[in-house]
């Protein structure tokens, strides 16, 4: 028997939903059809990595059966052993239990902390760096709402980021960003010191995974909306009308603002956004907290209530703090270059959700 017997029932899923695909009145619902997509394309990749390994199993059987009788074949078995192994590995990864929100787009939040000026101006900083990361990944941003300071940076700013098509698994907007979550550490010189001094201030990041309607069910009697006037930097008005809308969950006593549209309107469903994503998350989180040490460790390998990440710019360095990550490139990935520090978290996640696999074996 097979590890991957069991893979068999995922192929037979596969199967349906490429039937289910074809149907137009499946197409008729746009969040039906992007739901099923996105269920597609995560079984396709492991139907493509299931169907190579069982024709490299079969070339390697067949190339051991006949190295017995011509001993040119005994090479070729040794290559495809390793192919083979190659690809069982990568299934296995595929395998792994995912988040349920990694194929989610995300809502990503950066919010001054302490550190006055210096620290809204970092939190501008980090903004560019992942607008420009999410650019070279192909991704779509949106600004949803913004909270600008004096100096040019950000009391706080709120940004959607969405993949084009169906991204593969783990390729996501969610599933990369959620590791961004965190309090963010920068160590430099500010604009705002005279004597050259190296100061320490923060900045925190919330990403929530994008919910749509159908995820998240919102009562309006479990709702207060308040409206008031927008104000930018210095407190000074930005629009002559109440446009900017605070939205109150009773229930959680969660809070959402946002003032960024014109309108009232546009406002509100800005903040219905954001506040959908964020009792997702909430819920995500409850159903964590109830679940076995396992499980726990396999959906939530990193602790994003604590610092995560330091960013010295006199060194050049940048360090993750979760996974011993360390590189002298601060000014390239402060440009956008990401991908080193998030996959140093990625495969850390990967790892831990692969021993809690194994361990429940």
């Amino acid at each position: 028997m097979s590890r991957f017997d069991a893979v068999e029932t995922l192929v037979r899923e596969h199967s349906d939903l490429e039937t289910q695909m074809a149907d137009p009145s499946v197409h008729s619902d746009p969040a039906k059809a992007k739901r099923l997509g996105q269920r597609y394309a995560e079984l396709s990749a492991i139907v493509r990595s299931y169907r190579e390994w069982q024709q490299v199993v079969d070339d390697l059987q067949a190339a051991r059966e006949l190295s017995d009788e011509d001993p040119g074949f005994a090479a070729e078995a040794e290559t495809l052993a390793v192919r083979e192994h190659d690809l069982s590995e990568r299934l296995e990864r595929l395998l792994v239990p995912r988040d349920p929100a990694d194929s989610k787009d995300a809502i990503l939040e950066i919010k001054a902390g302490e550190g006055g000026e210096e620290s809204a101006l970092f939190a501008g900083d980090l903004l560019r760096m992942y607008l420009r990361w999410a650019e070279s990944r192909g991704w779509k941003t949106e600004l949803i709402d913004e909270n600008a300071s004096d100096l040019g940076g950000y009391k706080s700013v709120t940004v959607g980021v969405k993949a084009k098509g169906t991204p593969d698994p783990g390729e996501a907007p969610y599933a990369k960003l959620k590791f961004e979550g965190g309090v963010h550490r920068v160590q430099r010189v500010p604009v705002t010191e005279s004597q050259g001094r190296v100061h320490t201030s923060a900045a925190g990041v919330l990403v929530l995974p994008e919910a749509e309607s159908v995820d998240v069910a919102i009562n309006d009697n479990d709702l207060r909306i308040d409206v008031f006037r927008s104000s930018g930097p210095g407190g000074q008005s930005v629009n002559t009308t109440d446009s900017a809308v605070r939205i109150t969950h009773l229930p959680t006593g969660i809070v959402v603002s946002c003032q960024n549209e014109k309108s009232q309107l546009q406002n509100k469903e800005q903040a219905l956004r954001i506040l959908r994503s964020r009792l997702l998350q909430a819920a995500q989180d409850a159903a964590d907290a109830e679940a076995s040490d396992a499980r726990r460790s396999q959906v939530r390998t990193v602790d994003r209530s604590e610092r995560i990440r330091t960013y010295n710019f006199p060194e050049n360095r940048i360090s993750d703090h979760r996974v011993g990550f360390k590189a002298y490139n601060l000014d390239q990935v402060m440009d956008g270059a990401l991908d080193d520090v998030v996959n140093a978290c990625v495969e850390a996640d990967l790892a831990a959700r692969l021993a809690a696999v194994e361990g429940g074996r």
